[in-house]
């Protein structure tokens, strides 16, 4: 069945990507019968029912769906086309005015509601905090917001319900309480709010929260990433919300996913002063300049560009020299190499431009994730559980060889 919103329909891009095809073939396929194409109303191109795809992709191409479920997850979540991020079909960056919880619930259930709050018991925050507070000062933030998970999840004797009305409850109390744990203000303080105060500086003008706020929209998913994928893993054996959590915060502890900031961080500091010495010196190391270039993207991360745009705004008060640094650095690489910044090169901007902490871009990626974890954990929740049985390949000693 088509449906005018496009629902369970592939554009020629991933059909092609879905049977280990080029577009051209794709279109040869229609015309030899085995697909149909549809064109709709808005969208480029044509689009085919997935369903019609997988069937053909199962009797041509047996070799590929063969190695599991990986590559037939569905997702109504998120789409990356054209340069553009989206979330349920709306565009983030257009979302990312909006706040943090509003569209953390559009993008669980569809609606989107402003004002939409979350609740969380102050006791459970407390306990948090306490906990926390026994951990070294010098911890990292996703240290504090594993164990702050950890802590919220023995308070909740019915966390097990993995029905949808309760997990998205129990998704917006969580992200409530570790942002008020690690911020240390009232639990009644919206998201955003809770995360300025964990991270601000004496010196940080407060408008930088207008950043911060959209900063946490545009990380909040994207796509079937390692951490998302870990997640689905854990959902589909029916591991609970804060299990999954956990899962999650697992995959992107690492200096490839959700550290990828760390050497922008530490790159941009060396060139705020001098940008062009930090990068002939980046440049005569041999080292490529981090931040930039995606696996995904091909000319433009829209997260990052919305960033830095909100960062050259002087309304929003971010310290001008480090935005002309960044700047300088962007327009350099862009020419040189035909590069451009992504989203940890904004963020890491974002950090410096208010004298945030150091793990700042750690701490945003990981409690905005929560919102996308949990949207892919509701989706597998109503597929077959225990679908992700990839069979390895054994390379060992052979049996009978000793």
């Amino acid at each position: 069945m088509t449906h005018p919103d496009g629902r369970n329909m592939l554009t020629t891009a991933q059909a092609a990507a879905r049977l280990g095809v080029k577009p051209e073939t794709v279109y040869a396929y229609v015309s030899r019968g085995l697909l149909t194409s549809t064109r709709l109303p808005g969208v480029r191109g044509s689009v085919f029912d997935v369903d019609e795809v997988e069937s053909l992709a199962g009797r041509d191409t047996a070799r590929r769906t063969d190695i599991g479920a990986v590559e037939r997850i569905r997702t109504r979540i998120t789409l990356i086309d054209d340069g553009r991020l989206y979330y349920r079909g709306r565009d983030a960056v257009e979302l990312s005015s909006r706040t943090f919880e509003s569209v953390a619930q559009f993008v669980w259930t569809g609606e989107l509601v402003d004002g939409a709050q979350f609740v969380a018991d102050p006791v459970v925050v407390q306990r948090c905090r306490d906990a926390l507070g026994l951990l070294s000062p010098d911890c990292r933030s996703i240290d504090r917001i594993r164990i702050a998970v950890d802590i919220a999840s023995t308070y909740r004797p019915m966390r097990f319900d993995t029905g949808s009305t309760s997990v998205v409850r129990e998704a917006g109390q969580l992200l409530l309480t570790v942002a008020a744990a690690l911020g240390g203000g009232s639990s009644e303080l919206m998201i955003a709010e809770s995360v300025w105060e964990a991270i601000k500086s004496d010196t940080s003008d407060p408008n930088g929260r207008v950043v911060l706020q959209a900063a946490l929209v545009l990380m909040a998913d994207h796509g079937l990433a390692a951490s998302t994928l870990g997640v689905r893993v854990a959902a589909s054996t029916r591991a609970n919300l804060y299990s999954i959590v956990s899962a999650g915060l697992g995959c992107i502890d690492g200096p490839l996913h959700g550290s990828a900031a760390d050497p922008v961080h530490r790159f941009l500091t060396t060139a705020i002063d001098d940008p062009i010495g930090a990068l002939a010196t980046q440049l005569r190391s041999g080292e490529r300049v981090p931040g930039f270039g995606h696996v995904i993207y091909t000319d433009r991360d829209p997260r990052a560009e919305e960033i830095l745009r909100l960062l050259r705004d002087p309304a929003h008060g971010a310290d001008p020299v480090v935005v002309t640094a960044a700047d300088t650095i962007i327009e350099e690489v862009s020419s040189r190499f035909e590069a451009f910044p992504n989203s940890d090169f904004a963020l890491a901007t974002f950090t410096l431009a208010y004298g945030l902490r150091a793990d700042t871009p750690e701490m945003l990626f990981a409690l905005a994730r929560i919102v996308g974890w949990t949207a892919h954990a509701l989706e597998e929740y109503d597929e077959e559980p225990l679908r992700f049985r990839v069979p390895g390949i054994y390379t060992g000693t052979r049996p009978g060889t000793y």
